[in-house]
């Protein structure tokens, strides 16, 4: 009697988990449908969502309809609270140019301090230009903090006009903090015969330091 019984019953419970398992299945795949993301944290925790936010120091993947990874974009940094507010109202951009010793400097100093900064290049005629538009001198390095503009290098300057600004003294970027790459100042286009065979710009002027001291 119980042999014969135990079968069915045996069979019924293997049905059951089947259509559990199944259910679980469905609930995982359709989760996985909804996430467009892979989040990385900085711990190495993995978390799939429908929203592309990183803690500092995270990395974002997006997903493809299989959810597959896609091809990895740029680690998310988010500025600390305190940045935020200078940033927006107080913007940093540091004007260079190649072969400058200063500039070099001044790049340093905004790095060593953790200012947050977009570097233009300037190199063409239409960049100097702009330079002289922006900070009435054609002087590389050369500083805009704001609406305030200070052409060369002089560190005491620099660290006042940051100080003003409300910039704190030392770092507060997160770890592996890395600022957007240098680009030209004028967006470039694709040069004609006549401005290919014109001659060469005259270079900005740059300020080197000198033995004693930085010369302007």
């Amino acid at each position: 009697m119980t042999s014969r019984l135990s079968r069915p019953v045996s069979r019924q419970v293997e049905w059951a988990a089947q259509v559990m398992l199944l259910g679980m299945l469905g609930w995982v795949a359709a989760g996985t449908a909804l996430a467009q993301f892979k989040v990385v944290g900085p711990d190495g925790r993995v978390t799939y969502t429908d929203r592309p936010q990183a803690e500092p120091g995270g990395q974002v993947q997006p997903l493809r309809r299989d959810a597959g990874p896609a091809a990895p974009i740029a680690t998310t940094v988010v500025l600390p609270a305190e940045l935020r507010p200078l940033v927006a109202r107080f913007p940093v951009t540091l004007y260079s140019s190649a072969d400058c010793p200063a500039c070099e400097l001044g790049r340093s100093l905004l790095q060593q301090r953790g200012v947050p900064f977009s570097e233009r290049l300037v190199g063409s005629d239409d960049d100097i230009a702009a330079l002289q538009r922006l900070t009435s001198g054609r002087t590389v390095p050369a500083l805009t903090v704001g609406g305030q503009a200070l052409r060369g290098f002089q560190e005491t300057d620099w660290q006042a006009t940051l100080d003003l600004a409300g910039y704190p003294r030392e770092s507060r970027l997160p770890r592996g903090y890395l600022g957007p790459a240098p680009a030209p100042l004028v967006a470039r286009s694709t040069p004609t015969a006549a401005e290919r065979a014109a001659p060469a710009a005259e270079p900005a002027q740059v300020s080197e330091p000198a033995a004693s001291g930085i010369r302007f």
